[in-house]
């Protein structure tokens, strides 16, 4: 179900995707794929309400370094430059 019928930036046309999000919380990063409606003019996407609670609810997690529950990746560096 789609939540718009077109871009409220730009008026495309948007259609559902499959996406991947990338959440900081910080100094975590997590990665997760998620359902959004994708503006095929200007890309912007457009997520549906309790996809963005569930990112808040990340974010929290991330913040409070409460992640037992996550899946490891790998390791994040900084190159300073």
């Amino acid at each position: 179900m789609s939540l718009f019928k077109t871009c409220p930036v730009c008026g495309g046309e948007v259609v559902v995707k499959q996406t991947e999000k990338l959440l900081r919380g910080g100094v975590n990063l997590a990665t997760m794929t998620v359902s959004a409606e994708v503006c095929l003019r200007c890309g912007e996407r457009l997520y549906a309400p309790d996809t963005i609670r569930l990112f808040e609810q990340i974010r929290q997690k991330l913040n409070a370094q409460d992640v037992e529950e996550f899946e490891p990746l790998g390791r994040a560096f900084h190159v300073p430059g």
